[in-house]
């Protein structure tokens, strides 16, 4: 589940961040092998001779890997976990972590970089964060050792993500992180109706952001003291940030957690600004009509998660975003407790202008490989462990299910059954044990991505249903490349940052009415003032730039 700390893995850059670390030089043990030239036969201590696509990773000696773990506040890390102990079993390689909390991940992050102290395996980190550490050499291109992980490149070839990993290259061609990938993409968010109220009152689910908001209409008139719809994950920097993803995408825009200050326009040939496309004025106009009818609690803005879900709890909202595992273990199971006969439902991404189009891409957050590594001996049976564990089908499976006989049994090819007394994300509630918590499996850290057969096992009925329905939906084509160069890397990110919170404090602005939308000019005129052009021009130069590149 996306929360506010993960939400700001998916923004840019902050600017003192990169400034900071773009000073140093050579930190992490940056050196002239990092661009790949370095003589990887001196490096195979503990390698495989012979390691292809399929073939279990052990290593010929025992080997100790430093890790950074992102410690999730709902399943804290514990030696005791399985998990550790199976690694090593399989393996050879004993996992040596450096816990961090993760409200705290991005920061003790980039410090440890920053001063040279990061482990060699750093996962958890959203593109394009990993820009903030190349120039200073801290960690390595990793795209140069990919001929080292066969599993990794056999799914890139067939997964087609040649063009998706083309996304997240630098301005020097290469890639400085490995993402988790995934056969099929995944989109998470909806909205979630309270069912039995519309029922009661003879409306049907919305299909459409016009249905929406007519059932909204009803709903008020039904209840006039009430919002019908109010919000919840909302942060300053991304105000209704799960709402205006997926409302966005709807008008062929970029929103909330997807708001990048660049989209690319297909017709045009080039990069604008997103937060200046007619697009993102229409979304504005339809999401102030939803504020002007009293039918969007204001405060969806503003308010805390918790002040949501108690919203729609004490039936003070009937209609919430949601994703497929807060429906059933948050939303369902409390308001079955509270509200008798109370149904609630997640719909499939309302369409809008745009038609039935799915923009969720198939890169997730991944893993980048420290300097230093480059200089041990045992380099290279790092990365065919970091292959092994993060991309092999057996590697995958293990770190989402665990041992088999032990945590999980297979029920048909494909088909997982988690052993009984232990339950995973709240199913069943009353399980003694948990197979995040006390066994380490279905870690974020290490359990993402995989073929859809795969990610779909573990699909409860309702998050099944929600996938299938948008199955057929037409995917977005990923934007083409555009790295920029260390000094337009600098400049820009001046740029970014008062750009972006002039357009996220302006949506807000526009949303509620307290900006009127006949000011939109004015606005543009704001965003020209704080660089708009220059800063899509250093983007447009730099895709060009690539294009002629790759020939």
């Amino acid at each position: 589940m996306k929360n506010s700390g993960q939400l700001s893995r998916r923004g840019l850059l902050a600017a003192a961040g990169f400034a900071g670390l773009a000073a140093l030089t050579g930190c992490g043990g940056g050196s002239e092998d990092d661009g790949g030239s370095a003589d990887l036969s001196k490096k195979r201590a503990g390698a495989m001779e012979k390691y292809g696509v399929g073939d279990q990773f052990l290593a010929a000696s025992a080997l100790t890997f430093p890790v950074l773990h992102n410690n999730m506040p709902n399943y804290p890390m514990k030696d005791s976990w399985l998990f550790w102990k199976e690694v090593t079993k399989r393996t050879n390689v004993t996992f040596k972590p450096t816990a961090v909390p993760n409200s705290d991940y991005e920061k003790k992050r980039s410090l440890m970089i920053g001063a040279g102290d990061a482990p060699w395996i750093i996962p958890k980190t959203y593109h394009p964060q990993e820009a903030a550490f190349v120039s200073s050499g801290a960690v390595l291109p990793v795209s140069e050792y990919t001929h080292l992980m066969p599993n990794f490149t056999a799914k890139v070839k067939a997964w087609g993500l040649a063009g998706e990993l083309d996304s997240i290259r630098q301005s020097d061609g290469r890639f400085y992180l490995l993402p988790g990938l995934h056969e099929k993409p995944k989109p998470g968010y909806s909205l979630a109706l309270r069912t039995d109220v519309l029922e009661r009152l003879g409306l049907a689910l919305p299909g459409t952001w016009d249905e929406v908001r007519e059932v909204l209409r009803a709903l008020r008139r039904e209840y006039p003291d009430r919002y019908p719809f109010s919000d919840r994950w909302s942060v300053p920097t991304y105000p209704a940030g799960s709402l205006l993803k997926y409302l966005s995408r709807a008008y062929g825009t970029k929103g909330g957690w997807d708001y990048e200050n660049v989209t690319f326009d297909a017709g045009a040939g080039e990069f604008v600004f997103t937060g200046a496309m007619d697009q993102y004025r229409q979304m504005l106009d339809f999401l102030h009509s939803l504020c002007a009818e009293k039918l969007l609690d204001p405060e969806s803005f503003t308010q805390s998660d918790d002040e949501a879900v108690r919203k729609l709890l004490s039936e003070k909202s009937f209609v919430i975003s949601s994703n497929p595992q807060e429906l059933v273990q948050n939303y369902r199971y409390n308001l079955a407790r509270q509200v008798r006969g109370a149904t609630v439902e997640m719909i499939p991404m309302p369409v809008g202008p745009a038609g039935e189009v799915m923009a969720d891409g198939r890169l997730e957050n991944g893993v980048m490989i420290a300097a230093a590594a480059l200089r041990s001996d045992h380099f290279v049976a790092l990365m065919q462990f970091v292959d092994w564990l993060w991309y092999s089908d057996a590697g995958l499976e293990f770190s989402k299910y665990g041992v088999e006989g032990v945590t999980y049994t297979r029920t048909g090819p494909g088909r997982y059954r988690v052993a009984d007394g232990i339950g995973l994300m709240g199913t069943p509630a009353d399980a003694p044990k948990d197979l995040q918590k006390d066994f380490g499996f279905s870690n974020g850290v290490f359990a993402y991505g995989g073929s859809r057969a795969l990610v779909s096992s573990s699909f409860a009925a309702d998050e099944r249903k929600f996938q299938e329905a948008m199955a057929g939906w037409r995917l977005l084509p990923v934007e083409p490349a555009h790295p920029l160069r260390a000094e337009e890397q600098e400049q820009a990110v001046l740029w970014e940052t008062p750009l972006k919170d002039h357009v996220a404090q302006n949506t807000m602005k526009f949303a509620l009415g307290k900006r009127p939308l006949s000011e939109w000019d004015t606005y543009l005129g704001e965003l020209k003032s704080k660089n708009m052009e220059r800063y899509v021009d250093l983007h447009n130069k730099a895709h060009e730039r690539f294009r002629r590149e790759k020939g």
